[in-house]
């Protein structure tokens, strides 16, 4: 019968597509966990994420951070 019959990938080729698949979905899935309220409007970007800025302290008089 005539017509289009792909072969098999070879295991590694899989493989490395499968690593490939997974890491994508997991930093789509990181990134929409940080950023989705802001893609949806749930929340501004200028209202930050939660913690303070690390400082711990006050800057001091004359200083600007």
């Amino acid at each position: 019968m005539a017509g289009f019959h792909p072969h098999m990938p070879a295991t590694r080729y899989s493989v490395v597509a499968k690593t490939l698949g997974a890491s994508m979905w997991f930093w789509v899935m990181y990134k929409a966990k940080e950023e989705g309220p802001v893609v949806l409007g749930l929340r501004h970007p200028w209202d930050g994420h939660g913690h303070g800025h690390g400082h711990g302290h006050a800057a001091p008089t004359g200083e600007h951070h």
